[in-house]
Parts: C-alpha cells; structure tokens; sequence
C-alpha cells in the first residue's frame, strides 16, 4: 500500500489514525476497534465492511 496514502487515511467512524496490518491486508483502528480491509491494493473504507476486533488484536 502507498505510505503516502496511509499518511492521509482515517477512519470514517472516529476520524483517528489507522495502522497497516500488512499479513492481513487490513487498516486497524485501534479505537473503535475495526480492521478495515485492504482488495487489490484499495482500502475498503466502509464501516459496514469491516470486521470488529478482539481485546487481544487491538494489542
């Protein structure tokens, strides 16, 4: 994924910074506890796309 993209990116629920997760293709969000998921090199930045996270993966 394109780092400058990554710099821009926030997630669309609470505005905050993602991380790359780049063994799962997904952009975490640490707060509210989402991975948003990454197809063909293009980050999915829809809520309802992405996957709600365990205490442990937030970590």
């Amino acid at each position: 994924m394109d780092k400058r993209l990554l710099e821009i990116l926030v997630c669309p629920l609470c505005k905050s910074t993602l991380h790359l997760d780049s063994e799962k293709h997904e952009l975490i969000c640490k707060a509210d506890r989402l991975a948003y998921p990454i197809r063909n090199d293009i980050p999915v930045m829809l809520v309802d796309e992405a996957r709600s996270l365990s205490a442990d993966e937030c970590n």
